[in-house]
């Protein structure tokens, strides 16, 4: 198995990809299957969101600063992600807008994907070099088995909730 950081990653978009892919093809009557599709979804995406909060971003800021905005961007589009997998995880499969929701985080990680595969690591690739990149990978690997894995309300989402509360 590879530690390269990058390599890691892009085995979570597949088998991110598989998952969506199952769950379009589950059909309007499969509420069980669908269910047990989002929870691993959301799951994959808890860990794999946190690997590249915590670990991946901070390393390529310090080191690639050219990447600044693009690393800016990808924090706002995990936080989308992040609020529709909350919400999720509080749903119910019957509920009317589940498919919907999980259609609107399908399509919102898949362009995330799709941009950091194309646009993102090959210009990470260039700039941190293979050894940096092995290093960060097993950094990754170590924290990957103490990532998260049910999501939380993103901490703007807790920060309203909480003053709705008060």
């Amino acid at each position: 198995m590879s530690t390269d950081a990058i390599v890691l990653l892009k085995d979570d978009h597949k088998e991110l990809r598989q998952l969506f892919r199952s769950f379009e093809q589950a059909g309007e009557n499969a509420a069980k299957t669908k269910a047990k599709l989002v929870q691993q979804i959301l799951e994959l995406l808890t860990v794999h969101t946190y690997l590249e909060n915590e670990c991946m971003y901070p390393e390529v800021r310090k080191r690639l600063p050219d990447l600044e905005d693009d690393v800016l961007e990808s924090y706002e589009e995990h936080h989308v992600a992040d609020v529709l997998c909350f919400e999720l995880a509080g749903m119910d499969p019957g509920d009317e807008r589940y498919d919907a929701k999980v259609t609107v985080l399908i399509e919102n990680v898949t362009h995330h994907m799709e941009e950091e595969e194309q646009d993102w690591f090959p210009q990470v690739r260039a700039g941190m070099g293979r050894n940096d990149l092995q290093e960060l990978g097993a950094t990754m690997l170590v924290m990957r088995e103490k990532a998260p894995r049910k999501p939380t309300a993103p901490k703007a989402l807790k920060k309203a909730m909480d003053a709705a509360r008060a």
